[in-house]
């Protein structure tokens, strides 16, 4: 049975459905001697005719033989077709990438590039998962992005440096940057502490800063609504609010909801930092176009982000406030 080719499949498939020699072997573009030495290549691999031929004009009529082993050959023809397409596909850059993601990229960085990749390549297939804070794995993943380092053999990418910023009621803060030391012993809000925000809060602790936390969640919308109620101050990293509303410039980028009040945000003195990286299994991006296009265009977003990070050479990224809702 090894000896049975696609070809003579497709040929058996182009007779039973033309009904002679001579038509399949003008809808193949083969002479007809060349269609009958499939059939009889094929014949000589199954140990039997697969077909009945009457001779003259008359259709040849498919032996039982014959059924079988079309009704199995169609389906190995279409998963041929699908291999074929797939390669196709795998070399033009389309195909299908799998991507591991925060909360915070997924707002901020993945939707532009979600956004390019399709525009670039419409046919592809994208599928995004959001990953606990605990699962630094990318598994089965073809790239994961992630605050920290993973314990796996991957190739990564340090995409942007994103700072920790503090949101404060207004008043609450002194106008313009908030030193660490102010944090010491005030009622905060924060992320759980897992992963990067462990060590966030390990660096004011070296620091000699400990903020009471009177409440985690991942959620943060969750925590700025608590801010928004009095509840605490808030630590949380530029990617997380930067696309919100600032009340100086009326432009709109977020989405929280909660009580009529803006919120200030101030730059921490010394500003600690999370690293954003992109990981990917190693030499993955050598063998598939399109991860290695999506690591391009990812590096290009963080690229255009961190031109607007805050600055004290950017007042606006000082003091800037939060929704009015």
């Amino acid at each position: 049975m090894t000896e049975i080719y696609l070809r003579q499949l497709a040929t058996m498939a182009a007779i039973a459905e033309e009904g002679t020699f001579s038509r399949a072997a003008n809808r193949l573009g083969y002479t007809q001697s060349s269609v009958s030495q499939h059939v009889a290549a094929l014949e000589k691999a199954v140990g039997g005719p697969v077909f009945e031929r009457p001779g003259g004009p008359r259709p040849v009529r498919i032996t039982p033989l014959g059924a079988v082993v079309l009704e199995h050959g169609r389906g190995l023809l279409s998963k041929a077709e699908a291999l074929e397409d797939a390669v196709e596909r795998f070399k033009a850059g389309d195909g299908r990438v799998d991507i591991g993601t925060l909360q915070s990229v997924a707002n901020a960085i993945l939707p532009a590039v979600v956004h390019r990749l399709k525009e670039e390549h419409p046919g592809c297939e994208i599928r995004l998962s959001e990953k606990d804070q605990e699962e630094a794995s990318i598994g089965e993943l073809d790239l994961l992005f992630f605050d920290g380092p993973i314990d796996e053999d991957t190739e990564q990418v340090l995409l942007l440096e994103d700072p920790y910023l503090v949101v404060a009621r207004p008043g609450e803060l002194p106008p313009g940057p908030a030193r660490a030391t102010s944090l010491d012993g005030r009622a905060t809000v924060a992320w759980p502490a897992t992963c990067d925000q462990s060590r966030m809060e390990q660096a004011l602790a070296d620091a000699g800063v400990l903020p009471r936390i009177v409440f985690r969640s991942a959620g943060n919308e969750t925590i700025l609504s608590m801010v928004r109620a009095g509840l605490g101050l808030a630590v949380l990293p530029w990617l997380a609010i930067h696309h919100v509303v600032c009340r100086t410039c009326g432009d709109i980028h977020g989405y929280y909801a909660g009580a009529d009040l803006p919120l200030q945000v101030h730059e921490l003195v010394p500003a600690p930092k999370r690293e954003i990286r992109l990981h990917w299994p190693r030499g993955h991006a050598e063998r598939s176009p399109l991860t290695a296009r999506t690591i391009a265009i990812a590096a290009e977003v963080a690229r255009e982000l961190a031109g607007q990070l805050p600055s004290s050479d950017n007042p606006r990224g000082t003091a800037s406030h939060l929704p009015e809702r």
